[in-house]
């Protein structure tokens, strides 16, 4: 049986096509990016785009069925050979599936021109194509533990399917915004309750012996339990005092699950910290979404699960997409300075975004905000850009 390494130093085509996370972490930055810069014109009325999507569905749209797919997309091809020890999608397969999403990127930005039946169908190939690979690879891999992940998949793909359902019939329930945001959070706290704890030990136990991370055990299922609860609650009844209620329970199991990680022992590192940052925007978007109902004149609805979107969501897979590309290109597992201010600009873009939500400078902060993110995707595309596009190097940091 061939092995992993052994497919990745016999392929010869062009890097960016030699593993998952390459092309997509790469193209998925730059329309994160673009995907902001070009909303707030058309916030504006400066310009506009032949999408039958009005400015804020659109941007809601690119960011969670168009960007986060493609993170997801990057990591699980990357993730799964090594669940698996099946060989990685490379080369052309792996094209095909960058040029499908690619192709829903444009659809919905065109579907006024196309029709809004066929933008929506070009935009949901991807995510069933995705399902498709990741279940083949799971299920021929005997991975059967890991279908959860699919699970997930299949409820954005759902997600994406309501969104769309949703805009061609002018409906404003915003079941498919909610239920993405859903599969997002449950994503992050599956995935992240795997590698944030997992990373820290490895670091803490190489650097800093002392406490590690508590394993996942009966508390993390409970965790993971009341989350999964709340968060149909909050699809299904968003303003319902029971759906508050569940949202404060799970933040507060969440926030506990964060402390068992032992974050405050990784300041040292921030390729390490930035995990414990990043996933203590899940257990704050909770609160969020229980004092929006607690205080409705002060805090409103959809500003409060930015504290998941612009928080949770950008800050981890920013923090997956830089550790990870360091480690599979073969160099040091640190945070350079550079990588430290994309991650300093990703955590102004969210607090200036969660802030403008209570009312404090709306405009300015929300500008503020959509610069920063701006900048710290421009900046994850220039400065690990070289590293995607080139082969691996031969020595890397155990």
């Amino acid at each position: 049986m061939v092995t992993t390494a052994e497919q990745m130093r016999t392929y010869d085509g062009p890097a960016i096509l030699s593993y998952g996370f390459r092309p997509f972490f790469l193209f998925g930055a730059v329309w994160a990016a673009l995907a902001v810069a070009i909303w707030l014109p058309m916030l504006a009325g400066s310009l506009e785009l032949p999408t039958v999507f009005a400015p804020v569905d659109w941007h809601v749209h690119e960011l969670l069925y168009g960007y986060l797919p493609a993170i997801v997309a990057g990591f699980l091809l990357t993730a799964i050979p090594n669940w698996t020890g099946r060989l990685p999608v490379t080369g052309t397969p792996l094209l095909g599936l960058l040029l499908i999403w690619a192709a829903g990127r444009l659809a919905v930005a065109m579907s006024a021109r196309l029709g809004v039946a066929w933008a929506a169908a070009i935009d949901l190939i991807f995510l069933a194509a995705l399902a498709a690979v990741v279940a083949r690879e799971i299920i021929a891999g005997r991975n059967l533990r890991n279908l959860k992940v699919l699970l997930l998949v299949g409820l954005l793909l759902a997600g994406n399917v309501v969104f769309h359902v949703e805009s061609a019939l002018t409906l404003r329930t915003g079941y498919g915004t909610r239920t993405g945001i859903a599969a997002a959070v449950l994503l992050i706290s599956l995935i992240g309750g795997r590698i944030v704890p997992s990373f820290t030990r490895n670091w803490l136990v190489r650097e800093r012996p002392g406490p590690l991370p508590r394993p996942f055990n009966r508390f993390d299922l409970a965790t993971l339990v009341a989350a999964v609860a709340a968060l149909a609650l909050w699809v299904a009844l968003p303003e319902h005092e029971p759906t508050a209620a569940a949202a404060l329970v799970a933040g507060l199991l969440h926030a506990l699950r964060l402390a068992r990680w032992r974050g405050y022992r990784t300041a040292a590192e921030p390729l390490v910290l930035v995990l414990h940052v990043g996933y203590a925007f899940v257990p704050l978007g909770f609160f969020l979404v229980a004092a929006a109902h607690a205080f409705p004149a002060h805090l409103t609805a959809s500003g409060a699960v930015h504290g998941w979107t612009a928080g949770a969501v950008g800050l981890m897979t920013l923090a997956v997409m830089t550790r990870a590309t360091l480690g599979h290109t073969g160099r040091p597992l640190t945070a350079t300075a550079p990588t430290q201010l994309i991650y300093a600009a990703a955590v102004v873009a969210a607090l200036a975004r969660i802030i403008s939500a209570v009312g404090l400078g709306r405009e300015p902060l929300l500008h503020l905000s959509a610069t920063a993110w701006v900048l710290a995707f421009v900046g994850f595309a220039v400065v690990y850009g070289p590293l995607l596009t080139s082969p691996r190097r031969q020595a890397a940091q155990a």
